[in-house]
């Protein structure tokens, strides 16, 4: 008896195609709930043709991806042109995981459906021009929730920024609400309740109050951005205990004022960017800044901030970008960096309160 041989390659290729095909199509349970969707756009950007001309099989849809199991697992329509309202039928897709909506035109906000689902991990419905408050914690939703990224920046949102919902989102690492309309004040329950939290963007809303010491409770926290907002204040020492951030930015908030304590902030080795700017601070820079060698940015102009320059800011070796205009600094800051050759002609002594110190190294 003679058995046919099958050469290795066409056995690869014949494997690979098996695995990267689902077992079976998705259900028509999952092709209703899509197409829900789908009813609810007043334009859906050609999406309506492309479904109906790839087939019944929604896995094959543009947009879609299943699982190994035929499973709607993804969701992904960014920059497809759609306007109208998001249906709440895209929670019904019990396998669905990820969740991209970004930049369209939509109208209407959030459906709770979504933030509060039992399966999506990433949602991002960023610059999509959703309006109204971000939905609060249902009463019915007691358990935590499996969101992990959640970027709903650069939309119409307004209200206030909300406090309990975060009490069932223990899992979300990365939080972007930047460049809304959101009002009130920063939650003291954020780092709470959300301990794998590593980004927060709060920046270019309409927020105030103090920053919550409660910040400092975050300890895997990263980014923590609130800049051009009305925050006032001091920075709070709590803040200091956040040893992990890289980020830390509240430039143009006006109220924030007090001093750079350097006994704290030397407990911030990892950050690599430092932005005050635009605030009330006063009291001079302190010499324990040099020991941030891990500095690239420091931001400190449009404060009240005077005294010498600390020589210790020679010992920052990596930082790119300096900026202390408008302070009351004095000494020179050519004498701890080449900033000749940063710009094109010598770099000015930093004198009295209309002295100009932005300086741009280059690698």
């Amino acid at each position: 008896m003679r058995f046919l041989t099958v050469p290795p390659v066409v056995l690869h290729l014949f494997l690979l195609l098996f695995l990267a095909s689902p077992a079976t199509a998705c259900t028509k349970q999952e092709k209703r709930n899509l197409l829900q969707f789908l009813a609810g756009l007043s334009q859906d950007g050609g999406l309506a043709a492309s479904w109906r001309d790839n087939g019944t099989d929604c896995c094959e849809w543009e947009g879609v991806v299943c699982n190994g199991d035929g499973a709607v697992a993804e969701v992904s329509l960014g920059s497809k042109g759609l306007e109208g309202r998001i249906s709440p039928s895209l929670a019904d897709l019990t396998s669905l995981l990820h969740v991209n909506l970004s930049y369209n035109s939509f109208s209407g906000g959030l459906p709770p459906e979504l933030m509060f689902s039992g399966s999506i991990i990433v949602l991002d419905v960023s610059f999509s021009r959703l309006n109204g408050p971000l939905p609060e914690l249902p009463y019915l939703v007691t358990t935590d929730r499996p969101l992990q990224v959640l970027n709903i920046s650069s939309n119409q949102f307004s209200s206030e920024f909300p406090s309990a919902t975060w009490k069932v989102m223990k899992n979300l690492i990365a939080l972007n609400a930047s460049n809304n309309s959101f009002t009130g004040h920063i939650p003291s329950s954020l780092c709470i309740g959300l301990p794998s939290l590593a980004l927060l963007d709060l920046c270019y809303n309409q927020l105030s109050g103090d920053i919550p010491n409660t910040l400092g409770n975050c300890s895997k926290l990263k980014v923590l951005k609130a800049g051009n907002n009305h925050i006032s204040g001091i920075l709070p020492v709590e803040i200091f205990h956040a040893t992990s951030l890289e980020y830390l930015s509240f430039p143009n908030n006006g109220g924030l004022q007090g001093e750079l304590d350097g006994a704290h902030i030397v407990k911030l080795s990892n950050l690599l960017t430092l932005d005050l700017g635009g605030n009330s601070f006063s009291g001079t820079i302190p010499e324990s800044i040099g020991q941030l060698r891990r500095l690239e940015e420091l931001h400190l102009g449009s404060n009240n901030m005077s005294g010498e320059l600390p020589s210790t800011m020679s010992n920052c070796t990596n930082l790119k970008t300096i900026d202390l205009k408008i302070n009351n600094f004095s000494g020179n800051l050519g004498k701890q960096f080449d900033c000749t050759a940063a710009v094109n002609q010598p770099f000015p002594r930093v004198v009295g309160a209309s002295a100009s110190c932005l300086l741009a190294k280059t690698s």
